[in-house]
This record gives C-alpha cells, structure tokens and sequence, in this order.
C-alpha cells in the first residue's frame, strides 16, 4: 500500500460508541466537507454472527468515513476488514484503546497494548484482503505503565506489520479501577509522548487525540504532529466543525448556516422514517448541541428533546423548536 495522504488525518471526528452513528455522522458531514469521520467500533464478532447490513450500512454523503473494528484475532479481523471494504468505507481502524470490561473480556481493546505482536499479525491480516488504509487508535501506555518505551515499542512492532497511521489518544487506559467515563478524564495527558513518536518514527503518520477542544489547541498540536482527532467536543458543541474546512483545509466555500443545517436534518429525518421507519428522535438526539452557546438554545433544545412530542411529525417539531429558539433569545436579552 502507498504511503496515504496525509491531509486525510489532518482532523477527525472520534468514534464514540452510542454516539458516532450514521444519523450523527451525516449530520456532522453538512457541517464539514473535508473532516474524516469515525464509525462506533463494530466488534469482529458482530459482523460474524450479527446483521451485517445493520452494522456496516450508512449515507453516501458520509465520506470520507472510516469503520472502526474491535477484535483480537487476525482471520476475523480480515473477514470484517474485507466487508468494511465492500461496502465502501475509506478506511479500516483497529481499536487499541478502549478500556471498558466488556472489551477486555473480549480480550481486544486497549488490553491488545500488551501484546503488540498479536495487534502486528491483524494489522498484517487486514493489509493482506484491503486496498484501503489500515489504521491503529491505541493510548500511551497500560495502567501503571509510564515509560515511553512502551509506546514507542508497541508502533514500532505495528509499524513492521504495514500500519503507516497511529491515532493517538495521549492518556494511560487504566484497565482495572476506572470507569470508561473517568479513562476519558482521570488519566493525565501527555502529548509531548505523542510528539515523540513523530520525532521518532517520521515516516509514519501520528495523529493526537485526548482532551482538545479549540481550534487554537488544534494549530498548536499541528506544529507537532500530522493529525488531531476530536472526541466529546465535536459531539456537544458540533458548530465547532463549521469553521474546519478553511481553517485546516483551505476550503473558503460559504459556511452553512445553522438554520439550513437544522432544516437539512429535518429532511433527513423524513427520509429516513421513509427508507426503514427510523423515528427522527434517533435522529435528532445527535444535533441537541446545535445552538451550543446560542441565545435560545436551551429552549430550542427541550423542544427537539420532548418525548411528548415523539407522535408529531418532525416537520411540526421543527416549526416548534424555531419558536421556542426565538422566544428565548427574547427573554435571554
């Protein structure tokens, strides 16, 4: 596989699980054209036993989208990979970062830290039945494990495998003691490890990840690494992403406005209770931090979250939510 352009990494949204659904990610593509965005991770198992279709399918106004894979053993991993492919995906990532307990019970995760070899021999797997990139997302270290020989062993193990992009997320994933949750919060980061890895492999492509939230904390970790990657921030407070493309990307194009992209999800909304009976409170869940900081938004935001409001058609509550986004704007003056 050729060496992958590296203005593909430059930003990125996280895969989030419960969150970075396809509903969430075509509302994140009206707000960023060039912004690569992640899929939740879909276990190996899943795609074996599972429904595939439910799994993998999403919106060809998604790309460039990634699908992240959770697994451990390199003949399933091929298999999903391969499918990931199929159906059109620009990118194959495997998870070495998730510290939850239903995870390292599935002996994948970020446990895989601890045995480079075996993540080495899916990576190669992978790279054997796929045209696409083939990525890592992976921490800094294991528990208690501090040194930065233990990451920088741990790529350079990868990296002999084919993996030429290594997303990463600069905290320890402590596998015993901590929630999810607090893996995200309590763990402290250290991005000068990250910076290190790109120092000490320049042929690779090293994206950052972990606690970013401005676009000033972006330039500042671009002056150090090939990539940063966006997690919660991206999901509570979206408009964020409208200033991406010219800021990161030299794409000047009018920048949508708020109104047209509340109006847009609406129309998605219809058409996707038209295509399978999905109901747009799935729908609408994903773009609540829309008017993030916004006169009005807290009330825009009951009204789109009203599970009273669940029988009416979208349209309807669009109509509602404009009026109530209007009406606090006055009391907020």
């Amino acid at each position: 596989m050729q060496f992958p352009d590296s203005q593909r990494w430059r930003l990125s949204v996280a895969p989030m699980m419960d969150w970075t659904d396809r509903h969430c990610r075509f509302f994140h593509r009206l707000l960023t054209r060039h912004t690569l965005l992640y899929t939740e991770m879909v276990t190996t198992g899943a795609l074996r036993h599972g429904s595939v279709q439910r799994h993998l399918r999403f919106n060809a106004e998604e790309h460039p989208v990634a699908l992240q894979l959770g697994g451990s053993d390199a003949a399933d991993l091929a298999h999903a990979a391969k499918l990931g492919q199929e159906w059109g995906y620009d990118e194959i990532n495997l998870n070495c970062g998730c510290p939850s307990d239903r995870v390292q019970r599935g002996a994948f995760g970020a446990c895989l830290m601890n045995e480079p070899r075996t993540v080495a021999d899916g990576v190669k797997a992978m790279l054997d039945v796929v045209d696409v990139p083939v990525t890592v997302k992976h921490r800094i270290g294991i528990d208690r494990i501090e040194s930065y020989d233990f990451v920088r062993d741990f790529v350079g193990t990868v990296s002999d495998a084919g993996c030429k992009v290594f997303i990463v997320h600069a905290r320890n994933a402590w596998l015993d003691g901590l929630s999810p949750k607090e893996n995200r919060e309590i763990p402290p980061l250290r991005y000068e490890l990250a910076y290190q890895l790109k120092q000490d492999f320049p042929g690779l492509l090293i994206a950052v990840n972990g606690g970013i939230k401005t676009n000033e904390e972006i330039v500042s970790h671009l002056q150090h690494v090939d990539g940063v990657m966006i997690g919660r921030e991206a999901y509570y407070n979206p408009w964020l992403l409208g200033s991406w493309d010219a800021a990161f990307y030299g794409d000047t194009h009018e920048v949508t406005s708020r109104e047209a992209v509340e109006e847009a999800m609406v129309v998605y909304m219809e058409r996707a209770f038209a295509e399978d009976g999905c109901p747009w409170y799935a729908i609408a869940r994903h773009m609540l931090g829309l008017y993030h900081g916004e006169r009005g938004g807290r009330y825009w935001r009951q009204v789109w979250s009203n599970h009273k409001l669940k029988p009416l058609p979208p349209r309807e509550v669009w109509l509602q939510a404009r009026e109530a986004l209007a009406r606090g704007a006055e009391i907020s003056v």
